[in-house]
């Protein structure tokens, strides 16, 4: 749940600024009348998002066995390197997103604007509906992330609003290397959770990278309940994990995060 819930606030936010955006500068420009087409956009958007989503959660939810492994595999390994890229493009582009939206609305048609909405929406909207579909192979319950990612949305929208009528009172930056962090620990469990199903896959099963790390009997906080299950699902925690897949968490972890930390100071250099 709280993966669920951390992902849809962060992509529900950041399409909520995008169609602020859009809609503020119509305003400004007198082009009130053109709102329809941003919400037509938006709204065709959405119903793609979860038509596109409803069928990849049946499909998977199907299989079994070695197929099931591998899909979960390559599935995690996906969201993985997607969250990523998404991470830090957001980090590269966040300060010239108004802009950049601004320049293409201007002088748009309603067409255009339709799609400038749709295309917005939808990256955002698929992009979580393959990081939920991750999230759901590493919690306990599939019910548990829908009911997250319905609190993240609704989040998202009403942060949304907020920003829109508050302005720049919004430590907005503050939030998004906030959740950032916590994304790239989830992105590491993600990479933990791709080299443990595509060992299974390949019908790895002895030595001492198969050998558990660690071992922690049932009937404690750190190896079932619903703590546990959130340890596992947001943080890719595991009572008894094999060697590889903890090797493979900070081998992602370690370096993104230099790498991410690192670029954040640069940027704080630049500015100042």
């Amino acid at each position: 749940m709280g993966s669920s819930f951390l992902i849809t606030l962060r992509e529900g936010l950041e399409a909520s600024l995008v169609i602020s955006i859009l809609l503020t500068y119509l305003v400004k420009t007198n082009r009130q009348d053109e709102k329809r087409s941003v919400w037509f956009g938006t709204l065709a958007a959405v119903f793609a998002c979860l038509f596109v989503g409803v069928l990849f959660y049946v499909l998977v939810d199907g299989l079994n066995g070695k197929v099931e492994q591998g899909v979960e595999g390559f599935l995690a390994l996906a969201a993985m390197l997607v969250l990523t890229q998404m991470i830090f493009w957001m980090r590269a582009n966040a300060r010239n997103l108004s802009t950049d939206l601004r320049n293409k609305a201007e002088g748009s048609s309603k067409t255009a604007l339709i799609v400038i909405a749709f295309v917005a929406v939808a990256r955002e909207g698929l992009e979580t509906a393959l990081f939920l579909l991750s999230a759901k192979t590493e919690t306990a319950s599939g019910s548990s992330v829908v009911i997250g990612g319905v609190v993240g949305l609704i989040a998202s929208v009403a942060i949304g609003i907020f920003v829109f009528k508050a302005g720049s009172r919004v430590n907005l930056k503050m939030f998004f290397n906030v959740t950032a962090i916590l994304l790239l620990l989830f992105a590491a469990g993600l990479a933990g959770k791709a080299v443990h199903e595509l060992r299974e896959l390949i019908g790895w099963e002895t030595g001492y990278l198969i050998s558990s790390a660690w071992n922690i009997e049932t009937g404690i906080w750190s190896a079932d309940g619903t703590f546990y299950d959130f340890m596992k699902g947001l943080f890719g925690w595991h009572a008894n994990p094999e060697r590889i897949r903890v090797i493979t968490y900070f081998a992602y972890l370690i370096p993104v995060l230099a790498i991410y930390l690192k670029s954040s100071k640069a940027v704080k250099q630049l500015v100042s």
